[in-house]
């Protein structure tokens, strides 16, 4: 079976004054990868001009693209991240214009190029550890699982969970049941660093040398090491057990902590 588009010709959307000169005569497309709920376009000029993306959020999300524009002025002196070309808010709405990054998601590279997958899973290994070695202090942002365990519940309260979208692991489980699974193999030690939040391979980018960055950067802050070593993990799973091993032993971790995994993944479940 084909895969499935990851994105489809768009018209252009209404703009503020000040942002439709940045993207005059540009190609739009629209990007169909993601849950967020915001609308996501790829702006394409004609001839070697690099591509830009626009989000674009309203109501509940506006603080979410909001949340996202300050995470990445932070994150850009550390890691390789979008750069901001402009955002403006309003009330109602979030524009946030960004520089596309180079290269190809992790899990295209993965499919696409199975000879190359534990160079490239050695490189997704290493920009971990980067950031992850950011010093947790210099961070203003706080992600930890007990800020998020607040907003999931609050997300299943008014029913905002998707049980249609588990993982295969937990199909057919209600909101309740993972809540209650989760909340099971509480307490542990946190180690807390500067995570990402939402590290799947398709927000993972990786040049043609070997260079990583990542987007879609909205939950980054201080959490445990697990919040992306589960995510990483598990998208890693599509493409066999050696090479989810083969990530965190290049890491450095000899011993995975599966209950930290299980704990993160089903957190991740309610989002």
């Amino acid at each position: 079976m084909p895969a499935e588009p990851r994105e489809h010709p768009a018209e252009p959307i209404d703009l503020p004054a000040t942002l439709a000169p940045l993207v005059q005569g540009r190609r739009w497309s629209r990007s169909t990868v993601g849950e967020s709920g915001d609308a996501v376009y790829r702006l394409q000029a004609a001839g070697d001009a690099p591509d830009l993306y626009l989000k674009h959020a309203r109501g509940p999300t506006v603080a979410d693209v909001t949340d996202e524009m300050a995470r990445l002025r932070w994150l850009a002196a550390h890691i390789a991240v979008p750069a901001i070309r402009c955002f403006i808010t309003t009330p109602d709405d979030a524009w946030l214009l960004m520089t596309a990054l180079p290269g190809r998601t992790a899990g295209e590279l993965l499919d696409s190029r199975p000879d190359d997958a534990i160079a490239i899973v050695d490189a997704l290994a290493h920009f971990l550890r980067r950031l992850h070695a950011i010093p947790a202090e210099t961070c203003p942002f706080n992600a930890d699982h007990r800020l998020r365990l607040g907003e999931a519940r609050w997300r299943l309260d008014r029913g905002l969970v998707d049980a249609d979208d588990f993982d295969p692991e937990r199909a057919g489980w209600t909101g309740e049941q993972v809540w209650d699974a989760m909340a099971a193999l509480l307490p542990f030690a946190p180690d807390p660093v500067v995570t990402h939040g939402d590290l799947s391979l398709d927000n993972l980018l990786v040049t043609a040398d070997g260079r990583v960055g990542c987007i879609d950067t909205g939950r980054a802050g201080i959490a445990d090491r697990y919040q992306d070593l589960a995510i990483v993990w598990r998208g890693l799973g599509d493409f066999g057990p050696a090479l989810q091993e083969r990530f965190f032993a290049t890491y450095g971790v000899a011993r995975p902590d599966a209950r930290k995994i299980r704990f993160h993944l089903m957190l991740d479940e309610l989002f």
